[in-house]
């Protein structure tokens, strides 16, 4: 194949833990489209994978939920090309993109309180409104 894959400083997935099928392709490809496995299927065991740690396990988890399969490896296609060796360099790609999303710790919400001001602005809003609405009520005849 082509090596471990390098996602950044400090973290190399190894080659061992990347498995990857050529099946045949839809789309372009002229008469050569039903003789030649050019579409790529690259599976990663990330729950089994030494190379990354629990909390990243878990954002990836989430990350590539709808990419995941029965087994929970995620499972990357590429069928960009008509080659196959720039199709499973491309799903390199996307899994690699995927995995440093995972890395990248979120930063913590901190929740925002309204100012004075806001809160003024909001309410003298609902009272206009409120204004606006009793106006467009009907308008009962008095038997006077």
């Amino acid at each position: 194949m082509l090596g471990d894959l390098v996602i950044g400083p400090g973290v190399v997935i190894p080659e061992s833990e990347l498995e990857w099928s050529a099946v045949r392709s839809s789309g372009p490809g002229g008469q050569n489209v039903n003789k030649v496995s050019s579409k790529i299927e690259l599976r990663f065991a990330f729950e089994r994978s030494s190379a990354l740690a629990a909390p990243v396990k878990a954002r990836l988890r989430a990350i590539a939920a709808t990419r995941l399969d029965a087994l929970g490896s995620i499972r990357i296609v590429s069928q960009a090309t008509r080659d196959r060796p720039k199709n499973l360099e491309n799903a390199r790609h996307k899994l690699a993109a995927l995995v440093r999303a995972a890395l990248a710790v979120p930063k913590r919400r901190l929740p925002s309180v309204p100012t004075f001001g806001s809160r003024q602005r909001r309410l003298e809003q609902k009272q206009r409104q409120a204004r606006k609405k009793q106006t467009r009520s009907r308008v009962r005849a008095d038997d006077g």
